[in-house]
């Protein structure tokens, strides 16, 4: 606001404030008690002053016409043509072509479809029939033609007529001869018609004139053509309707007696009373004086101190000149002989009265408008009145009508107007509200009451803002004595500041069209701009007093709405500039609304506590809890629902004030009761429900959401998690218990059968696992949805969560595999129909050998594919499958997030824990120079593990043939101490018992161990040879990545173990297709052509042909197919891969056994491939190579893909080629150059692990730390590689990229491995195999001597004992 405006503002006030100021009735400060009768009075005077200068009635009123003379038919046809000229003038002849219009008219009018009135009469059409006919003769068309006559055609058309219409009358009888008349009259307009629709009227306007004359004298008598000339003539005039001076025909008079509670009698009788004072000479003279006190600023009308603005005063009284010129100009014309009265009086009375010394209108100038409108010789007044008024009467000089200058008597004008006029709207608003109609209920006034008090406005002089200030300060007076509501209060403020309709007759006020919000409040007078800023204070108030009432109730179920209210203070009070706010006043009011609320709250929540929780606690539960906190969520729900659109009220937020009050309450009362049902609960050993406890959760967390998002500085009570967390627990020990018995029973009730749709359907790779695997993981996906969706707002308890749950999950799959993996090893190793034919046979000594010699004797011919069953084929899809599903449900329970986690919150305590139990991952590697258990000299062996208490650990595959198996299986064992194993080696026969073969045995004891580096152990069998154990340890973590890995580690191990047991049935032929001999025989098939060759002293000698080398695999191959066609009905794309790969893998197996003997420190009797049986060997393999990568004509890759095949073995047998004929010294050189640099490389490796401080060990160091074994450990001339740990195993990626890791590894490491193989079938080698031996062993005892002193240094060991070791191994 300008400061200006303030000003002027101030100023307002202080004037409003002024004693000294006076009204139009005198001091401001005394107020006219006006009384009902008053009131009244006044009121039926204006009322009755509208009824007799409302414009007079008029009404039609019929006079009959004279009765005209009897007329006589036309009797003379000459008297028809009398006014036709006879002549050749142009002007009075028809037209050319006219005769052909005229008969279509005449036919149309024949027709009935003539559309002038008048032609449709039955006796019309008849006579104009007759005429037609006579019309159309050709004589007569051609002089009509020709002449262009009328006289002929009206002539024929009367004879026509009379003939017509004569007709059936006695002679008599006259009657039928007025309708020739008619008729003729008839086709005389016709004719005129017909002229005027061709345009005829200019150039033959002499015709048409004769016509319409003739026309007129036939129809003397006859006004219309149609109208029955029977019918008696007459005539319609208005007249004026004289007042009756009744109440019931004067409308706003019926107003005030409504308005008053009078009968029309009492009403009529008070007019007729007064009917000789209440008249339009009394108005007429309220109007001289009103005038005359206006101009002289005397009392009796506004004055210019009323105003606060001298320009606000003369602005108003100049517009009041021309509304009293109008109304003076309506008393004159309801009453004209006041005008004509007037004019009797003196001319002086002419020229008014000067004007007062501040008029703003000249003494000669006043109405000149009216004056001019009055005295126009040509204006007629606009009720009809054709008097000339003058307007002398109207002069101020008429001093007889006023008594004197300073008293104001006034017959229709009140005392005190304004007062006046406020009494009447109040009783008009009582009774509009108490008799209004449903249509106008949202208007302050009816429009009967609306009628009134605008005429009174008109008659009294009162100006619009006055008008509307008064209605406001009625409708406040009724509000603040609650007879009003806000609703009605907004429809008081819309009336006197929405501009109404548009009057056709704008009544005689100042301003209006304008409203309060429109009006410049500089031109109001003093008392109403007062007026009005008391009323909007006094409004402030009750409103404030309103609105806090109803916030009282806000808290209830269906309270009422704060938003009219607000609606009026916001949009009326506070935004208007004449009303002040005091800040104090409002802030006083913010406090005292939230107190209030608080209250409210406080009471709200007792209800529900003494409604929701029972008086005794042993009836306390936690559904009492959870209905408290749903009652009061459900209520905060409500009260932000309500007040969404605006949360804040007056500065208070009801949503907060609840939340503030009854939360802290609930909270406080919900921890008390939580613990006392726990407590009473554990005293009567009993168990809360689970789901209660859930239930109770989810509603305290959404409780804590909305104190949260309400209250973000304050925190929550209690931690909910923590006092909830054992409920969880629980229910994950409860799953725990029912994962085993659901596994087991998914496992008997699976048929493990290809999921297809009948015969002959070729089933999809996701139809090819079966139901018990699918039903394990829905119950681990189940299992973790129900933790998901309880949503635990603490991090560190949902990453133990899902720790526990992936044990859990860990252990069913172990539970699984080892259930799954025993059957599919009985269903492997049962005797196929071919094979319990011959067990009988072979129950004798002499029933073996001759089963032997048959086994010799198909070696030589077709072998037939082994029987795979399908639900053996189906456990391995489920295996493989699994591992996907596995690998899904790592990354929905975001594994790695909850391993941060945990390590965020344990630290370095949780890395110096010490473990439980640990892991021992045993490796059982291979196997040398075993005892020969079979007749052909070699033996089938298999190795089982068994612990001290004669529990099986695992049993391995079996290797056919051979002396030296290799096995690389693994195993892991889970101690919690010391624990020893026993290996004992079985020779497999296929009838009767298994032989002995070897047995030794290992002590795994985690002191051993402590550095977390693996071992490998040559043990001694008790009878001969030796066999190869690597050993690793790792701690039993609770971690869940260690579960995960553990879990696909399990997973993994059986799916090798089932392809493993599936390609050894198919071992047996790769080995004999493979072997020495078949080598043998393809290059001794030409052994006599060599000879002969000797003796002939042949330069060359005979090649084996490309042909026959692939010939020696084509029973290989054949095999391979057949095999594969049965395994492919069955197996998944991705697990025939799996088979495939193992298979490719004995392949690189038995060639290597081909080139050089397995890795010692011994030397050995293998001889050395010449080099056309290396030769021969090298084509072998690459022909395997694209058996295995096969491709169809597109080149796609169909089996295995060649970066598969390319594995590291592969790789070891092409580099093989290199070093295979190179002398003995450089090989021996070679290996030293190449020792060297590996040596140098482990040292680097172990000093950077060691700064680093790293725990695990490292990928290529060497032995063991002078632990006692059976056997001189010869491993350690090779290359010992770091095991996969369980972690390295968590999920089906890190999978992967150990196993890329390792691939490049062995690609970019260089090794000597090959190159010690090869010194072996060197016996000048043996001294270089012993000295590499020894040399490595102390390589790796000072390694692991300087790793041990660097470990004691950083961990600061007490070597007094006790302790633990790094890791948290104990130490004895």
């Amino acid at each position: 606001m300008s400061a200006s405006r303030k000003s002027f503002l101030s100023r307002r006030v202080d004037s409003a404030q002024n004693s000294d100021r006076r009204s139009r009735a005198g001091s401001m400060a005394r107020q006219l008690a006006v009384s009902h009768d008053d009131a009244y009075s006044y009121a039926l005077r204006v009322a009755y002053l509208d009824y007799l200068l409302q414009p007079k009635t008029k009404r039609k009123q019929w006079v009959p016409a004279p009765k005209p003379p009897p007329r006589t038919h036309t009797s003379n046809i000459g008297d028809l043509v009398k006014e036709f000229v006879p002549g050749n003038s142009t002007s009075v002849k028809l037209p050319h072509n006219f005769r052909g219009h005229l008969e279509k008219r005449i036919e149309r009018v024949i027709m009935g479809a003539e559309k002038l009135p008048g032609y449709n009469d039955a006796a019309v059409k008849k006579t104009f029939a007759q005429a037609y006919t006579a019309f159309t003769e050709q004589a007569f068309r051609k002089n009509i033609d020709k002449e262009r006559k009328v006289e002929p055609l009206v002539l024929i058309f009367y004879s026509a007529a009379t003939k017509a219409c004569s007709l059936g009358h006695e002679r008599t009888d006259d009657s039928w001869k007025l309708l020739v008349d008619r008729h003729v009259a008839l086709f005389l307009r016709l004719l005129t018609n017909i002229l005027r629709d061709q345009g005829h009227e200019r150039d033959k306007p002499e015709l048409l004139s004769r016509l319409s004359t003739l026309e007129n004298k036939l129809l003397t008598n006859d006004q219309n053509l149609f109208i029955d000339t029977g019918q008696s003539s007459g005539n319609t005039i208005e007249v004026t309707v004289p007042l009756s001076y009744d109440v019931k025909d004067m409308p706003m008079v019926q107003a005030v007696a409504r308005i008053f509670g009078l009968s029309h009698s009492d009403v009529q009788s008070h007019i007729d009373a007064q009917r000789q004072n209440w008249t339009e000479e009394a108005a007429l003279k309220d109007l001289k004086q009103y005038q005359h006190r206006l101009n002289s600023n005397a009392s009796g009308a506004l004055r210019s101190q009323d105003f606060e603005f001298d320009e606000a005063y003369q602005e108003w009284k100049k517009a009041e000149a021309p509304f009293l010129s109008q109304m003076m100009m309506e008393v004159f014309t309801a009453h004209p002989e006041l005008a004509r009265r007037s004019t009797t009086v003196s001319g002086s009375f002419d020229k008014a009265l000067p004007s007062s010394p501040s008029s703003a209108h000249p003494d000669d100038k006043s109405y000149p408008d009216l004056n001019r409108a009055s005295f126009s010789p040509d204006r007629t007044s606009m009720y009809g009145i054709d008097n000339v008024l003058s307007l002398g009467s109207m002069s101020l000089e008429d001093t007889n009508s006023i008594r004197t200058i300073d008293e104001a008597n006034y017959t229709f004008i009140p005392p005190e107007p304004r007062e006046f006029l406020k009494v009447i709207a109040k009783y008009a608003v009582e009774f509009d509200a108490m008799h209004g109609d449903e249509t106008e209920e949202s208007s302050l006034f009816s429009k009967h009451s609306m009628d009134l008090l605008t005429e009174l406005c008109v008659r009294w002089r009162i100006p619009q803002f006055t008008r509307l200030v008064v209605f406001l300060e009625v409708a406040a007076r009724r509000f603040t004595d609650a007879l009003f509501t806000v609703i009605d209060l907004d429809n008081a403020f819309d009336l006197v500041k929405i501009p109404a309709p548009e009057a056709k007759k704008p009544p005689h006020i100042y301003l209006h069209d304008e409203t309060l919000a429109t009006i410049d409040r500089s031109k109001w007078t003093v008392l109403d701009y007062a007026v009005y800023r008391q009323t909007l204070q006094t409004l402030n108030d009750a409103l404030l007093r309103g609105l806090y009432d109803t916030l009282m109730h806000c808290y209830e179920p269906k309270p009422p709405s704060v938003g009219p209210a607000l609606h009026v203070l916001t949009n009326h009070i506070f935004n208007d500039d004449g009303f002040s706010q005091n800040e104090a006043d409002i802030q006083e009011f913010t406090r005292i609304l939230a107190a209030g609320l608080q209250e409210q709250a406080a009471i709200v929540y007792r209800g529900f506590l003494d409604s929701e929780v029972p008086r005794s606690q042993q009836d306390w539960n936690f559904s009492h809890v959870v209905e408290l906190g749903k009652s009061v969520v459900k209520l905060c729900e409500r009260i932000q629902k309500r007040y969404k659109k605006n949360p804040e009220i007056m500065g208070v937020n009801p949503l907060t004030v609840l939340v503030e009050t009854m939360f802290p309450n609930f909270e406080d009362d919900a921890h008390d009761l939580i613990k006392r049902i726990v407590q009473v609960a554990q005293d009567r050993g009993e168990e809360l429900p689970l789901q209660d406890g859930f239930d109770l959760y989810k509603e305290l967390v959404e409780i804590r959401r909305i104190h949260r998002s309400s209250l973000p500085g304050r925190p929550f009570t209690f931690d909910v998690e923590e006092l909830l967390v054992d409920f969880v627990w629980r229910w994950i020990q409860n799953a725990e218990e029912r994962a085993e018995a659901f596994v087991d029973e998914a496992i008997k009730q699976d048929q493990f059968q290809v999921r297809g749709h009948g015969p002959g359907h070729i089933s999809l790779d996701t139809e090819r696992h079966s139901h018990s695997i699918i039903d394990m993981f829905q119950l681990f996906h189940q299992t973790a949805d129900q933790v998901f969706q309880l949503e635990w707002d603490n991090d560190v308890h949902h990453a133990r969560f899902m720790t526990t749950l992936s044990k859990i999950f860990a252990n069913s799959i172990a539970q699984y595999c080892e259930i799954v993996d025993q059957r599919f090893v009985k269903e492997m190793d049962s005797p196929r129909p071919n094979e319990k034919e011959a067990a009988a046979v072979a129950q004798t000594t002499q029933g073996r050998f001759m089963q032997y010699a048959k086994d010799a004797w198909n070696t030589k011919e077709k072998i037939e594919p082994f029987q795979f069953y399908p639900e053996s084929l189906v456990k391995l899809n489920n295996i493989e499958w699994a591992m996907q599903e596995l690998d899904k449900l790592e990354k929905s329970m975001n594994v790695d997030a909850c391993a941060n986690i945990l390590e965020k919150v344990d630290g370095p305590r949780r890395q110096v824990k010490r473990p439980a139990k640990y892991v021992f991952t045993i490796k059982i590697v291979e196997a040398e120079e075993i005892k020969a258990c079979d007749p052909n000299g070699t033996s089938d062996p298999y190795v089982v593990l068994v612990d001290e208490y004669q529990k099986r650990l695992h049993k391995t595959r079996i290797i056919m043939r051979t002396l030296n198996p290799r096995w690389d299986e693994s195993v892991d064992v889970t101690v919690s101490g010391p624990l020893h194993i026993v290996a004992t080696i079985w020779d497999y026969d296929t009838f009767g018992d298994h032989d002995f073969v070897g047995r030794t045995s290992l002590k795994l004891d985690p002191i051993h161990f402590s550095d977390y580096l693996p071992r490998e152990f040559w043990l001694d069998l008790d009878t001969q040879g030796r066999i190869l154990l690597r050993v690793s340890m790792e701690g039993e973590r609770d971690d869940i990545q260690f579960y995960f890995g553990k879990a696909f580690r399990h997973l993994k191990r059986t799916e090798r173990d089932m392809v493993r047991k599936i390609t050894d049935k198919l071992t047996r032929h790769i080995n004999a297709t493979l072997s020495y001999e078949a080598l043998k025989n393809l290059l001794g098939r030409n052994l006599t052509s060599q000879v002969n060759s000797f003796f002939k002293r042949s330069s060359t000698i005979p090649q084996i042909t490309e042909t026959e080398v692939e010939n020696a695999l084509q029973s290989l191959f054949t095999y391979f197919d057949e095999n594969f066609a049965i395994m492919k009905e069955t197996l998944t794309e991705a697990t025939m891969v799996a088979v495939m790969t193992r298979l490719w893998k004995e392949v690189l197996m038995s060639i290597e056994s081909l080139l050089v003997p397995p890795l010692s420190e011994k030397p050995s009797t293998q001889r050395p491939l010449s080099q056309r049986e290396l030769d021969v060997v090298y084509k072998w393999l690459q022909l395997l190579f694209d058996f295995f990568n096969a491709r169809d004509e597109d080149g796609e890759v169909l089996g295995v893909p060649a970066e598969v095949l390319k594995s590291p073995k592969y790789h070891e047998l092409a580099s093989l080629n290199f070093f295979y004929f190179d002398s003995t010294d450089n090989l021996i050189r070679t290996s030293e150059r190449i020792a060297a640099a590996t040596s140098q490389r482990q040292k680097e490796e172990l000093q950077g692990h060691m700064n680093s401080n790293r725990l695990s060990a490292p990928a290529t160091l060497g032995s063991s730390l002078g632990v006692p074994h059976a056997g001189p450990a010869f491993a350690s001339m090779g290359t010992i590689r770091r095991g996969k740990s369980i972690m390295m195993s968590r999920n089906l990626g890190t999978m992967r990229r150990a196993k890329e890791e390792k691939r490049k590894e062995a690609q970019a490491d260089p090794s000597d491995d090959m190159i010690l193989r090869i010194l072996r079938m060197r016996p000048e080698a043996a001294g270089y195999l012993k000295e590499r031996h020894r040399q490595k062993e102390r390589v790796a005892a000072a390694a692991a001597a300087e790793l041990i002193v660097r470990q004691s240094v950083t961990q600061s060991w007490n070597s007094a004992g006790g302790g633990f070791g790094r890791g948290g191994v104990p130490r004895r």
